[in-house]
């Protein structure tokens, strides 16, 4: 099947395979909603909206949706806007950046969404050099470049600002050597313009400018106003999980007018977000050295086909994982039957007796499940792991095939079961851009092309591990008799089948 023009192939976040449009006499066809969450701040807000009135983006194909999140005084329109800009307010049943930002995507009309903040001076090319990318893929995710600025009450006027843009000197407003650079060029930097894929690209894709595709935003379900902040990272999170390519557009820029909480207030605003985004994102950092514990959304999910496997069999599974090392995880064991009945027949006749033994095994373990049917992949959770049926699993197994996984930074990885087929780890993000970019198509054969696909040994364990079924012996002596005779039956067995 041939590529798309709006989706053609890319390996990983090597957006370098893109050829957006360079010529000075392209002729765009997307139109797109400037969206502005504002609490507070008319004055800077106007000086963002007079930037915005000197834009080289077709004033037919741009309209400005500024959302006031119910600020005292209100805000009003300037007479220096753009021609289609609208003022909308929050509803009272929230508050915060998420909700305005949903308020404003909600009243969009056009193609693609670009957040801009209420403080930032655009320079005249800044909205252009976005949509270039759109026009080239609808699943990016581009970020715009801008520098911080010391600003003071009064210190430029609306007139001032669309004057120097409007004849392209937007650069010459500020002193670019007073200016300071956000942290995330260094990030931008490490990666090669990002095109280097590391699982936490996503980072780079918060506040104050950026764009992607409406569409997309709805697919990713949005900024979750549960969080009043770091909002913005948990949904670039989310973007990272539904497949987005995050391009850092570097040939414009935008001044920030003053300094954001994170630069002043480092260490407060960090501690502040911690416990939020760790809950709901996974491959944070803080994440991967915190001690055993549940989460809102786990690392791995895990799903194991148990059928009318005996309880011990699933132990044996279950138990390893979730006192190994990699337990940020969470179980779902799939019986492909009826819950079983607790009535005095079915007790009496045996009917149930596995389903019923497994069930409470983990009645009180709220990182295992017990499902009729196999649950529809949960988009949020990084990595999916299903066996077809249950067998011996050790501590460090999940360690094993993540670290198979990133290895070869691959998106799916075959893990060998012995007597079954083969187990599958599948990355979440590489599964949905497969389905965003191959629909009708093979899908592994697509993730294989895009990300990469490796097979795994090792995942399986030699012997069950030591479970509340398959006790260890009291003391050690006897264990190192039990290590030694099953060493000497698994020779035994070799030999024989060599026969």
């Amino acid at each position: 099947m041939n590529d798309s023009p709006k989706r053609p192939r890319i390996v990983r976040n090597d957006y370098r395979a893109l050829h957006p449009p360079t010529s000075s006499d392209w002729r765009p066809n997307l139109a797109v909603s400037v969206i502005i969450p504002a609490y507070g701040g008319q004055e800077k807000l106007d000086l963002t909206l007079a930037a915005l009135a000197a834009q080289t983006y077709p004033a037919e194909l741009m309209e400005v949706v500024v959302v006031d999140d119910n600020s005292e005084p209100a805000l009003r329109l300037p007479e220096l806007r753009p021609e289609h800009t609208r003022l909308v307010v929050t509803t009272a049943e929230s508050w915060g950046s998420a909700h305005a930002v949903n308020t404003g995507v909600a009243h969009a009309e056009g193609q693609v969404i670009l957040r801009l903040d209420a403080d930032m001076v655009a320079w005249r090319d800044h909205v252009e050099a976005q949509m270039r990318w759109h026009h080239a893929a609808d699943y990016l995710a581009v970020l715009g470049h801008k520098r911080f600025v010391d600003y003071a009450e009064g210190d430029r006027t609306p007139e001032q600002v669309y004057e120097k843009t409007v004849c392209g000197e937007g650069e010459a407003l500020f002193a670019i050597e007073a200016s300071r650079p956000h942290w995330i060029e260094a990030v931008i930097d490490d990666t090669d313009g990002l095109t280097v894929h590391h699982p936490g690209n996503y980072r780079v894709f918060i506040g104050a400018t950026g764009s992607l595709h409406r569409d997309f935003f709805k697919t990713a379900g949005g900024l979750s106003t549960d969080l009043r902040l770091g909002s913005d990272t948990e949904f670039a999170y989310r973007l990272a999980q539904a497949g987005a390519v995050f391009v850092p557009e570097r040939t414009s820029s935008a001044w920030h007018l003053g300094f954001p909480q994170m630069q002043e207030k480092e260490a407060e605003g960090r501690a502040q977000r911690l416990p939020y985004i760790a809950q709901r994102v996974p491959l944070h950092g803080m994440r991967r050295s915190a001690p055993p514990r549940g989460w809102r959304v786990p690392l791995v999910d895990i799903v194991i086909g148990v059928g009318e496997a005996a309880v011990a069999d699933v132990d044996a599974a279950v138990a390893p994982v979730l006192a190994g090392t990699d337990a940020d995880v969470r179980i779902t064991l799939v019986t492909g039957q009826a819950a079983p009945r607790h009535d005095r027949e079915a007790i009496l006749s045996g009917e149930g007796a596995q389903l019923r033994l497994i069930e409470e095994m983990y009645a009180a373990e709220s990182r295992v499940r017990v499902t009729a049917e196999e649950p529809e992949a949960d988009p949020a959770v990084p990595y999916r792991l299903i066996l077809p049926r249950p067998v011996p699993l050790h501590g460090r197994s999940v360690t094993g095939v993540l670290a198979a996984a990133q290895r070869a930074d691959a998106g799916l990885v075959l893990a060998e079961v012995p007597g079954s087929a083969p187990a599958r780890f599948e990355r979440t993000a590489a599964f949905a851009r497969a389905r965003h970019i191959g629909a009708g198509e093979d899908l592994d054969r697509v993730v294989a092309g895009i990300w990469g696909a490796v097979v795994h040994k090792g995942l399986a364990a030699a012997e069950p591990a030591a479970t509340a079924f398959n006790p260890a012996p009291a003391d050690a002596a006897r264990r190192l008799v039990r290590r030694l005779l099953n060493a000497r039956q698994r020779a035994r067995l070799r030999s024989l089948l060599k026969r």
